[in-house]
C-alpha cells in the first residue's frame, strides 16, 4: 500500500504542476487548496498555490526549477496523506476529473527545451508491420 501512496503523491504532484498552466487551474486550485488546507484557511492555502503556480510559468522551461514546485507538492500532499489516508480518495477523484482523457486519435503534445538538437524526430501513435502479400500469393 506503501507503493501505491507514493505513486499517488508523484502523480498528483506532477499533475497539479502540468495543470498550473491550463484554463482549468483556477477551478482545480480552489478544489486543491480546500483538500490540502484540511483546518486551514483555504483562501491561504489558495495563495500558496498560486505562488507555486508563478514560479512554474516563470521557469520558462527551466527542468530544474519546476522540479522544485513539483516537490514542494509531493510534499504537501505526502504530509496531508500521513495526517488522512481518506484524503487519497479524495485526491484521485480530483485527478481523474481534471486530467485530461485519453483517447483513440488524441492530440499528443511533446516539448523538447534547455539545448539545441541536430537530426530527424519521428513521432507515432503506433508502429507496426502490415505486410500484404501480393494477389494470388497467400
Amino acid at each position: 500500500m506503501e507503493a501505491e501512496i507514493a505513486q499517488l503523491v508523484t502523480t498528483g504532484a506532477t499533475t497539479v504542476v502540468g495543470l498550473m498552466a491550463t484554463e482549468g487551474w483556477t477551478q482545480l486550485r480552489s478544489r486543491l487548496a480546500r483538500l490540502l488546507g484540511r483546518g486551514r484557511d483555504a483562501e491561504e492555502v489558495s495563495a500558496e498555490l498560486e505562488e507555486i503556480r508563478v514560479e512554474v510559468v516563470r521557469a520558462d522551461g527551466d527542468a530544474e526549477l519546476v522540479g522544485d514546485q513539483a516537490a514542494e507538492l509531493r510534499n504537501r500532499i505526502r504530509r496531508l496523506l500521513r495526517q488522512d489516508p481518506q484524503a487519497a480518495v479524495e485526491l484521485r477523484a480530483l485527478l481523474e476529473e481534471f486530467t485530461p482523457r485519453q483517447q483513440s486519435g488524441s492530440t499528443v503534445y511533446n516539448q523538447i527545451s534547455g539545448g539545441t538538437f541536430n537530426g530527424s524526430v519521428i513521432q507515432a501513435g503506433r508502429i507496426g508491420h502490415n505486410h500484404q502479400a501480393p494477389p494470388g500469393k497467400d
